[in-house]
Parts: structure tokens; C-alpha cells; sequence
């Protein structure tokens, strides 16, 4: 066995050109094949790259897809996302556990079956779902999961007892998967109809300074969440110092509540790649990276498919549509399962074969990103809208949506609605408009951005999706009035936890005592104070965090003090001087009560 280990990362090594900044790439693969990357597997990873063996195992011990202990050849990850609970997920999980005769985080005797659970997998339109390897198979029922059991049992592959395939190129060939695209609202910019590579073309009849005019002009900001000017940040890389530049795409959407990008990925990939292509040209990189996320694994091989479509029609490569000097290609990274990945520095650092560690800013990746180069990191959605403004114009695009938010913003809409899916609307539009559309009522709150944004109540529903109001990346959860938000907070808050790097206190301890204090409310035992306690631990924490994870993660609880105060002053003891009774004298008293059989009197001071 240690020689087909052996030989299976010699060759798999030797398949990523002995990259050492490939090292991901090498471990996913290493765990597929085996399921598991023991300790030896990763002293050969490590002798092979010469590196030291603690970066490797770092490696394996912080990605949530890794791991040295084995696993059956079939791994079911269920996603126990807010959502997927609001869907049914409790029967779901009990289906599975009896049909296998395990529970969470156990393999079944025979050794073939891992069930475990996984935060948001991209699936929350059509939850509840799971992730068996690489297969997706949604909108679960109790009856679905046994049957999928069963199947199992006869066929340990998932790819092969997939019955019923999506529409669009999720039919493909090299897809064939369950999942729907649930595309509802077509919007004038991403998902309008275009003409393929006409923004390529334009750009290649520009100088690289005026497409970054341009998209300035048009004042697209980032669409990932943060809403950095995107024409300032390219200028910022280009006119960085270094000979090599990078382009790379955050394809990693790991926030609870966003899906957007799957769509993207799988109709929309040639525009994606465009948008790359544009970029690296204005920038003057020769390298592209697309990061991947590791639940995206199965458009993988489509993704692949696609960039050797755009090779053999000098879409990427040598010489770019005969346009000298222009050499840009794109790589795909794959990721492993890990939120915090989509922080762009942690993102970098994934990509270099590291754990996806956030680095210290400055420098910024402008400065000095991947391997030390001048690097622009963008989102799938922005590298979309890249290419659709160089054919609409920066005028006409800035015409739409607000003045300080430009364009269409891309949503992920999902929850207490008729029509969970993707919708494409104006920024501008309000949250009245957007729950009308999608069938919504009697709705409660409403969570902007995910669990690293805001929950809103009714009061705020006539506000507009925009940086300067409800700034989003894309998720959107709608939650009626049968839900128990506190609760949801407090699930939420599991997410952030179980997602720390766990490299700062703030965020490592910090997220641990707004929890526990949240459950002491939620049983009862809160007192007036508490919530001003929640409030200052979350301030600080946000304040004093490292990385973006920390310093949006006290959000869920901060935004529902503001906006449902109300629901945490109900919880709390009335007792007069805010304390709360840590011993109870009537039932210390009970047993000697029995023995001399009568009460015994009390009196209060």
C-alpha cells in the first residue's frame, strides 16, 4: 500500500508540473484515492517538494474536506445550513442515520460510508441537499435519502445512481447533475443576451490604461460584498512594480445564503473567463487563477473543458486573437472546504499550497499578492460585469442603479418564499420589491448579505439594495413569522465558530462568548445587562479582529438588538436587581423537608 501511495503522488506531483504552490491540488487528489492522508502520505508530499512536513500537515489539518483519519469510499456530507433546517432537514439527517446505522462523524462497519454534516454548500434554493464526493444531490426528502442509501449499498458510486439531470448545461456531459439553475428575474447586464467575446474584442482594440478608464467611468464596484472600486483596484496592480502580474477569481462563495456564482460558473463561464481574459490584459498578467470552491467540484471537469475551448480558439494562451504580445492563461485551484477562504488574502494563501491563513494587510495584494506579485483579486459576478461594460459602455451602465451603486446586482434568494433562485435586479431596488417578486408573506426578517450582514425587520423593508443602505454579496434569506430568530442567531454563531482559523482571540473566543451568552438568554437565565454585554463583546470583537470573519461575525447578533430588541427583553428574568439566582434554597431544602415533614418557612429580607 505505501508504494501505490508512492507512486500515486509521484504521479499526481508530476501531473501539477512539481508545482510546489500546487500542493492543494496534490492532497485533494491523494484524498480521493485513498481517504485519507496519512502520515505518511504527507512525509512523501513533503520529501517531494522539499518542504518541511508541518506545512503539509498544516495543510491537511485545516481544511474541513482533509483529513488523516479514514473515511469510507462514500462520503455523504449533508448541509445543516440554516436553510436546510427551515426544509427539512431533521428528517433528512434521521434518514440517513437509520438507514446506515451511524450517526454524524461515523463510518459505517464495513468501512464504505462516511456520514457528516457541512456548513452551506451552494444548494440553498433547493434545500435541503447533500454532497456525496463530488455528486450534489438536492431537494432531499426522507424517502430520497433511504433510497440513496440503498443504491449505495448495491453501487458505492454516487455518479451513477443520479437519475434526473438540471436544466441548462448542467444536462452537459461532463456535469450531469440534479441541481436546477432556478434563474427568475433576467437583468440588462449579466444575464442579458450578448454576443460572445465582443468585450474581449473591444479591449484588444484599447490600450490597457483606457480600459481601466473605462470601467472607472462606469464606476463598478466589487461585487463580492466589500464594494472596492474595481477600476481603482486594477490601477493600483498595473501600476504596481513588478514585471509579472496575477489575475485571479474568487469563485469561492462560502456565505451562507449565496449561490449566484453557481449559476454563473455553469451558463455563464465563457463570460467569466472573458472578464478574466480582460483583466489580465489591462493589468499586463500572464497568469490567471480561478479558486474554486471544493462543493463546486463537479463543474470542474465542464470549467476545464471550457478553457481548452478558449485555447484552441486563441481565446487564451499565446498571441491572444493575434494580438502580439498578449500571452494570458488561466488555471483552475481547487479549494477543500474552508469559509474563510473567501477573505482574499486567506484566498492567495490557499493558492500557494498553504492553509488558508489570512495574511497581514499592508501589503495589499495590489502590492504584493500571489507569490509575491502585484495581484487583483475579483469575484465571478464582477468579472461578468467587466465584460458586459466594455460592450454597453461605462455611460450606459452607470445609468442604471444609483448614483453610488451602479448597474444590476446579482442575487441569491432563498427561504420563506415561492420562488427561491437567482434574480438579477437594479441596485435601488427595495426589499418590498424583492419579496413581492419572489412570492413572499408574512415575512419577519429579512437577512441581507448572510449571517456577515444584517437581519432586518419590516421598518427597514422600504430600504434599497445598495452600498449606501443594504450592501450585499448576493445572499438573501427571508424569514417568516413561524421562525425563531434567536434561535437562527444562535445557529449562525455555530457557523462562525466552527469556521474560525482560529489564528486571533477576538474571533477565537470572542464568537465562544457571544454564543454561550446567547444560550443563557435563549434559556431563560438572561438579565437586563446581558444585552449591553453582547453588545460591547461584539463591538470589540469586530474592532480587534484580524481578518474580515471576525469583524463581521458578531453581525447576527448585533443587528437583531438593534432591529429586534424586543425578542431578547422578553427572555430575561424581571428580577429587580439583574441578578440572576445561582441557588435555588427550596429545592436545597427539600430532602430535610421529607424528613421532618413539613415546610420550611423562609423569610426575605
Amino acid at each position: 500500500m505505501s508504494q501505490s501511495i508512492k507512486d500515486f503522488i509521484k504521479k499526481t506531483c508530476k501531473e501539477c508540473k512539481n508545482d510546489r504552490m500546487r500542493v492543494m491540488d496534490v492532497v485533494i487528489a491523494v484524498q480521493k484515492e485513498f481517504g485519507s492522508i496519512t502520515n505518511k502520505a504527507i512525509d512523501l508530499i513533503a520529501k517531494h517538494f522539499k518542504t518541511n512536513r508541518v506545512e503539509i500537515e498544516g495543510v491537511v489539518s485545516f481544511y474541513s474536506f482533509l483529513s488523516k483519519d479514514q473515511k469510507g469510499n462514500v462520503v455523504i456530507r449533508l448541509c445543516n445550513d440554516v436553510v436546510d433546517k427551515m426544509k427539512g432537514y431533521d428528517a433528512v439527517a434521521s434518514a440517513f442515520m437509520d438507514e446506515l446505522g451511524i450517526g454524524f462523524n461515523e463510518t459505517t462497519d464495513d468501512a464504505k460510508i462516511t456520514l457528516e454534516h457541512t456548513p452551506c454548500i451552494g444548494m440553498c434554493d433547493q434545500a435541503p441537499a447533500a454532497l456525496i464526493n463530488d455528486v450534489m444531490f438536492p431537494s432531499l426528502t426522507p424517502q430520497k435519502a433511504k433510497e440513496i442509501v440503498s443504491q449505495l449499498k448495491s453501487n458505492p458510486d454516487p455518479a451513477a445512481i443520479a437519475q434526473e439531470w438540471g436544466d441548462g448545461n448542467n444536462a452537459h456531459d461532463l456535469i450531469k447533475s440534479a441541481v436546477k439553475n432556478n434563474i427568475y428575474k433576467k437583468g440588462p447586464v449579466i444575464l442579458a443576451e450578448h454576443e460572445a467575446e465582443s468585450g474581449l474584442k473591444k479591449a484588444l482594440s484599447w490600450e490597457p490604461k483606457e480600459i481601466i478608464e473605462e470601467i472607472k467611468i462606469s464606476k463598478l464596484r466589487g461585487r463580492g460584498g466589500a464594494g472596492f472600486p474595481t477600476g481603482m483596484k486594477w490601477e493600483f496592480t498595473a501600476s504596481a512594480k513588478g514585471d509579472k502580474k496575477v489575475v485571479m477569481c474568487n469563485a469561492d462563495e462560502g456565505e451562507p445564503g449565496t449561490f449566484k456564482d453557481r449559476v454563473l460558473l455553469t451558463e455563464y463561464s465563457h463570460l467569466v473567463f472573458e472578464g478574466m481574459t480582460i483583466g489580465g490584459y489591462a493589468i499586463g498578467a500572464d497568469t490567471g487563477i480561478m479558486y474554486l470552491r471544493g462543493e463546486y467540484a463537479y463543474l470542474r471537469k465542464f470549467l476545464e473543458n471550457v478553457l481548452n475551448e478558449r485555447r484552441k480558439n486563441r481565446l487564451l494562451g499565446k498571441n491572444i486573437l493575434g494580438k502580439k504580445g498578449f500571452d494570458f492563461d488561466i488555471r483552475i485551484q481547487s479549494g477543500a472546504g474552508a469559509y474563510i477562504c473567501g477573505e482574499e488574502t486567506a484566498l492567495i494563501s490557499s493558492s500557494e499550497g498553504l492553509r488558508g491563513d489570512p495574511k497581514n494587510r499592508p501589503p495589499f495584494p495590489a502590492q504584493k499578492g500571489y507569490m509575491g506579485k502585484p495581484t487583483t483579486v475579483n469575484n465571478v459576478e464582477t468579472f461578468c460585469s467587466v465584460a458586459r461594460i466594455l460592450v454597453m459602455g461605462a455611460a450606459q451602465f452607470a445609468g442604471l442603479g444609483t448614483r453610488g451603486s451602479t448597474g444590476t446586482k446579482l442575487l441569491s434568494i432563498s427561504g420563506d418564499c415561492e420562488k427561491p433562485g437567482v434574480y438579477e435586479f437594479e441596485f435601488g431596488t427595495t426589499i418590498n420589491d424583492l419579496l413581492k417578486e419572489t412570492g413572499a408573506s408574512d415575512t419577519q426578517a429579512v437577512l441581507v448579505a448572510g449571517p456577515s450582514g444584517q437581519i432586518i425587520g419590516p421598518n427597514d423593508f422600504g430600504k434599497k439594495i445598495c452600498y449606501d443602505e443594504l450592501a450585499t454579496g448576493g445572499a438573501i434569506v427571508i424569514f417568516d413569522t413561524s421562525r425563531n430568530l434567536l434561535e437562527i442567531i444562535g445557529q449562525y454563531m455555530d457557523f462562525f465558530i466552527e469556521e474560525s482559523c482560529g489564528y486571533c482571540t477576538p474571533c477565537r473566543a470572542g464568537n465562544i462568548l457571544l454564543k454561550k451568552k446567547l444560550e443563557e438568554i435563549l434559556a431563560g437565565k438572561g438579565v437586563v445587562d446581558d444585552i449591553a454585554y453582547l453588545e460591547e463583546l461584539g463591538k470589540n470583537i469586530r474592532l480587534t479582529s484580524r481578518c474580515g470573519l471576525g469583524q463581521t461575525s458578531p453581525n447576527p447578533i448585533l443587528s437583531t438588538i438593534k432591529n429586534f430588541r424586543g425578542l431578547y427583553e422578553d427572555l430575561l428574568l424581571k428580577d429587580d436587581e439583574g441578578m440572576v439566582p445561582s441557588f435555588d434554597i427550596n429545592k436545597a431544602l427539600a430532602a430535610s423537608e421529607g424528613i421532618a415533614g413539613r415546610k420550611s418557612k423562609i423569610f426575605k429580607s
